[in-house]
């Protein structure tokens, strides 16, 4: 069995081609197999198949195309349910872009070794791998989201492939070819800087110097800057004639004077965390010897943490003449983004060409490092699951700073800034509803305005999506929708718009516990009570106090548990946010409720 997914996606079994129904199917197939044997979360494939608004059939859907996958793949091929996710198991079966890598990795090693014909073979072995642009056949989302990272790669060996040839003395027949490709990437320098030596070296030294002019000009329009120093050393010694001759390639331009600005655009209805606001900013602006070089944002899902460190970067930027790298790490969806691909991102983003990368996780770590080294720079690291995925992308340079958003406090970050945000207060929840939909609106309807914040428990991104609701719906009263939300069946329902959805935000936290975190919390959530005991988690899963009062700390680290007492740890008592206790209430099936209902040493918790 081999898969493609350099050109049109599909499967071939020998000579021919098994038999798919359709993009859909395709996008699926070709999701799973760019994972690289990770788990692909359901949302994440709901969102390349449908986007924001996916049919109310979207599980069914889903699970009927990887159930045909299955049958049309046979038994060699393995897609198995992790989870809430898939991931596929290929065993012996090839993929192309597997083999590609592998055939580019050989070439490159064969060229900085000196073996050029060596390095020239299997370099174009690599590249007649590719039949077209990648990935032509799937949704447009999925073909948005890798298309560019792939044909990056394909540039990237397409350089190396015309550096061997040149180095072959393969000039003459490569002219036609680059001189192509300059006209369909005319801001790329590498390609011109190779088309200029490929030109010098067929005697045509005037149609150098025009392409490099051509491409003067084309980087001055666009872009609004000069060449790169390399490209202009080889502009200057085509100038200075054969004794001086021009280099064989010419390599990207450096990141020296390479300015990221990554950040996302902040909301301009920003309203409330006076005092958040107040302590990051202070720690990004304060000077570099007086200043923890890492501030970690917390806070539950939903809670504005990742529009809390936006709104501060974008007033601080000038405090980092150097830049803003920003990455969103995917743990705030369940989609966690390996460290590996985040370094590449922003290696490319310091002006690095693709074959300049390096292959290694500690080698990119170290290149990283190094390059930001004696530079004033942000680093925005948003949604991070754990430590383990942030150690690598911290700077070594104390004149940088890191931001980091998360669910879960990081204690091994020792010395960071540490901003805890809590759910709105009343007012804070009123200006940012009246931000949305207008100041009159919430005072015409006060009252309602008041049930609403309440009913989104004042979190964050549930008075967001019902103003964005009542900004859509002009025609609906306050009291309208804070009737529908008074239904406890349908709450996360109206919580959602687009791609702002609570449901999916708490839901991402659920799936990222634990059996016995998940069955704690249905249970839990099922008590008649605001607050309860820390015990009842161990009686509601049938453990030992030491093994539920560990579940129990989980769910809190987890933010879906709320401490609202403690003598210092040895008795504790909890409660829900209203809208987790919603939430784990939905999940809950029927042994659940049968197991609380019978309960007896539960029947008085809270009186």
């Amino acid at each position: 069995m081999e898969f493609r997914v350099l050109g049109p996606v599909g499967a071939w079994r020998g000579d021919v081609e098994v038999a798919l129904d359709g993009a859909k199917q395709r996008t699926v197939l070709a999701a799973l197999l760019l994972a690289e044997g990770r788990t692909v979360p359901d949302t994440r494939l709901c969102e390349l198949l449908w986007g924001e608004r996916p049919p109310a059939t979207f599980a069914a859907q889903l699970y009927n195309y990887v159930s045909r996958l299955r049958k049309y793949l046979g038994a060699g091929v393995d897609i198995v349910r992790q989870w809430s996710g898939y991931q596929i198991r290929i065993g012996t079966a090839r993929l192309d872009l597997d083999d590609f890598e592998r055939l580019a990795e050989a070439g490159r090693e064969s060229l900085h070794g000196g073996r050029h014909a060596e390095a020239a073979e299997r370099l174009h072995a690599a590249m007649s791998l590719w039949r077209g642009p990648a990935l032509s056949n799937v949704t447009e989302r999925l073909a948005a989201t890798e298309s560019h990272r792939m044909a990056e790669l394909r540039m990237a060996v397409l350089e190396s492939r015309i550096e061997a040839d040149l180095l072959l003395g393969r000039h003459v027949r490569l002219v036609p070819e680059i001189t192509q490709l300059v006209a369909e990437h005319p801001l790329h320098e590498g390609l011109r800087g190779q088309l200029m030596t490929a030109l010098v070296r067929c005697d045509r030294q005037a149609d150098a110097l025009a392409t490099y002019h051509e491409g003067r000009r084309a980087l001055a329009d666009e872009l609004g800057v000069d060449p790169g120093p390399l490209l202009t050393e080889a502009y200057r010694a085509i100038l200075a004639g054969p004794s001086a001759p021009a280099p064989a390639v010419v390599a990207e331009p450096s990141w020296h004077g390479v300015r990221p600005a990554m950040l996302p655009p902040g909301v301009g209805d920003f309203a409330g965390r006076d005092e958040e606001l107040g302590r990051l900013i202070r720690a990004l602006t304060a000077a570099p010897a007086a200043r923890q070089s890492v501030a970690v944002i917390t806070g539950m899902a939903g809670v504005g943490k990742s529009t809390l460190a936006l709104h501060a970067a974008h007033l601080s930027r000038a405090t980092f003449p150097d830049g803003q790298l920003y990455a969103d790490l995917g743990g705030a969806r369940g989609n966690a983004v390996e460290p590996y691909d985040v370094l590449g991102w922003f290696l490319r983003s310091l002006g690095h060409a693709e074959s300049t990368i390096p292959k290694g996780l500690d080698e990119r770590v170290r290149l990283y490092r190094s390059q930001l080294a004696g530079r004033r720079l942000l680093v925005m690291l948003d949604g991070t699951a754990d430590y383990a995925q942030v150690a690598p992308l911290l700077p070594g340079d104390p004149g940088c700073q890191v931001v980091v958003t998360s669910r879960l406090r990081m204690p091994e970050l020792t010395g960071a800034t540490s901003i805890e945000v809590g759910t709105l207060n009343r007012e804070q929840a009123l200006a940012l509803l009246g931000r949305i939909i207008g100041a009159d609106r919430v005072a015409e309807e006060a009252d309602a305005a008041d049930r609403i914040v309440e009913l989104c428990g004042r979190l964050s991104l549930g008075v967001r999506v019902t103003g964005s609701r009542l900004l859509a719906r002009p025609h609906w009263s306050l009291g309208y929708l804070a009737d529908r939300l008074a239904d406890e069946r349908y709450r996360l329902d109206e919580l959602r718009l687009g791609s702002m959805d609570v449901r999916e935000r708490l839901d991402s936290s659920y799936h990222q516990l634990a059996d016995l975190g998940q069955l704690a919390l249905r249970r839990l959530a099922l008590l008649r009570a605001p607050a309860f005991p820390s015990w009842c988690t161990a009686e509601v899963l049938g453990v030992s106090r030491h093994a539920g009062e560990e579940v129990g700390e989980n769910l809190v680290d987890a933010r879906l548990l709320e401490i609202v007492e403690s003598d210092g740890g040895r008795r504790q008592r909890f409660r829900f946010h209203d809208l987790v206790r919603v939430f784990a209430r939905e999940k809950a099936d029927q042994a659940d409720r049968m197991l609380v209902a019978g309960a007896g040493a539960l029947s008085g918790v809270g009186s």
